[in-house]
């Protein structure tokens, strides 16, 4: 599973965005209140809604009225202005034109995962799971020079939802300091044919509820294209080595972690995105103030004519 920790600065991955150990993604590096330093010069090719974003060629997303989206290469942008480590498999990003928050969209390619674990997940199993490897890897973020991160608590168990092939939950994540505000770490995993398209969003509790209800709006409109639904399995397609139990404690970290090599791939393994409510915003408005050009890619198409 994916941690994103919520670190309160003086003065960002997100997402909501965008998660402890999912080990399928790296954990992330403490913000050193990004929101107070210039940001450079950038370009981001954006569409801005109501559009269709493209999730490379495996999945869509709508993009209504009061957002924008990039694919890849402005979601790697984007991370590397939040302070967080881009590790390849990001196809997109789609951010409020009111910066409270943005939302990555990466894809595992990992295989078809069954989902015959779907009613029998054992929550306090999971937590224990979770929380040893975090502690865990708090020994390799200390060699880092890192801040420790600790895992509070479900805020939501596990739910696997059979119609849509979406296994979701959301935990409790702080640092040290206990009387830091903790963070919300919302995770969806959509089950496709190849793999899992990996979405998470990062609040604190008390917006929580009024945020998740946005999220569910926006992954209303997301569909895998023909050929990369979880009905369009064929034998003979690739298959995960882990079912939805492996997935929410590392899916492939997972697999690594028995196997004693999680030591030399847990850097390849866990990204942190780092969410910090008002900073967030404070952060994008940085960004788009320092833009090179902010510009809607189907808008220049039709100006020219295509």
């Amino acid at each position: 599973m994916k941690t994103y920790l919520r670190h309160a600065v003086s003065g960002p991955r997100v997402l909501l965005l965008l998660v402890c150990m999912n080990m399928v993604a790296m954990l992330p590096t403490v913000a050193q209140e990004p929101a107070q330093q210039e940001q450079p010069k950038v370009h981001i090719d954006w569409q801005v809604g109501p559009t269709l974003g493209k999730l490379g060629n495996i999945a869509e997303i709508k993009i209504p009225e009061g957002y924008r989206f990039a694919d890849k290469a402005g979601a790697e942008k984007v991370l590397q202005l939040t302070q967080n480590i881009p590790n390849g498999r990001e196809l997109g990003v789609l951010v409020a034109n009111d910066a409270d928050w943005f939302m990555i969209f990466e894809f595992d390619n990992s295989g078809y995962v069954k989902d015959e674990e779907g009613d029998k997940l054992d929550a306090d199993a999971i937590l224990k799971n979770l929380r040893d490897n975090t502690e865990n890897s708090n020994k390799e973020r200390s060699k880092r020079g890192w801040k420790a991160i600790h895992l509070a608590g479900w805020e939501r168990q596990p739910y696997y939802d059979p119609q849509t092939h979406n296994l979701t939950w959301a935990t409790l994540v702080r640092g040290d300091n206990t009387q830091e505000e903790p963070a919300v770490n919302h995770s969806i995993r959509i089950l496709g044919r190849r793999g899992t398209m990996n979405v998470d969003l990062v609040a604190s509790p008390a917006e929580y509820a009024a945020i998740t209800g946005k999220f569910n709006n926006l992954m209303a409109g997301f569909h895998y294209v023909e050929g990369n639904r979880y009905s369009d399995f064929t034998k003979g397609d690739k298959m995960a080595e882990y079912g939805l139990t492996a997935l929410i404690v590392g899916g492939g970290a997972a697999v690594a972690l028995k196997t004693g090599l999680l030591a030399k791939l847990w850097k390849f393994i866990v990204m942190i995105i780092i969410g910090i409510g008002a900073t967030i915003k404070k952060l994008f408005k940085a960004i788009f103030k320092n833009e090179e050009k902010v510009e809607n890619p189907n808008q220049q198409a039709a100006s020219q004519g295509q």
